[in-house]
């Protein structure tokens, strides 16, 4: 269990902490749940070294930066979020978020931990735009992400298979100067 001295960056409900291997059990826990697992498009299970291994090459990707979302009241690890494909030349990345514990989903959590990620996209990363691809049929995910401010850009057609059909993928994304104007409206 690691203490709060860790918080990396700090809100009024989350907080996300550089991930550790003592995470990987919640990783290896949610992208092998089907349910999950069907919205994250993860095919293949994932071992203990599976687990292991990803996590060593987030370490090893300097374009790459992975959290662990952590509730503040009871230093309860409950998702993952992190930034992929950080190309600074471009000023540009794509997100990802998992709040693997099902009893935390719809409490804002999921909402709070993109507002630190982001702020931490644009103002530490100094960033522009930040994209992420959610599948056609997570309309729960697509209403997140646009309550977090991301807009759609399009759609991959037919970029993902899952039972035993395609689904179109939506691009969506947010700029840096969307996501200041939110936060002065207090959005």
């Amino acid at each position: 269990k690691y203490m709060s001295e860790v918080k990396f960056l700090t809100g009024g409900k989350v907080h996300l902490r550089p991930m550790e291997p003592s995470d990987l059990p919640h990783v290896r826990k949610w992208v092998n749940d089907p349910e999950i697992r069907r919205l994250i498009g993860e095919i293949r299970p994932k071992s203990m070294p599976d687990a292991a291994k990803w996590l060593n090459g987030t370490y090893d990707d300097k374009n790459r930066v992975w959290f662990t979302v952590v509730l503040n009241d009871k230093d309860r690890v409950i998702g993952e979020a992190g930034l992929l494909r950080i190309f600074h030349p471009w000023r540009t990345a794509d997100a990802s978020m998992i709040i693997g514990e099902k009893d935390a989903w719809n409490k804002g959590y999921g909402t709070e931990a993109m507002h630190l990620l982001l702020n931490y996209a644009f103002g530490t990363l100094n960033l522009h735009r930040v994209a992420i691809g959610v599948f056609d049929f997570n309309e729960t995910a697509v209403r997140f992400y646009e309550k977090c401010g991301f807009k759609r850009e399009g759609a991959q057609r037919h970029g993902y298979y899952c039972d035993g059909r395609y689904h179109d993928v939506i691009m969506m994304s947010i700029l840096e100067d969307e996501f200041r104007e939110r936060e002065t409206k207090g959005a």
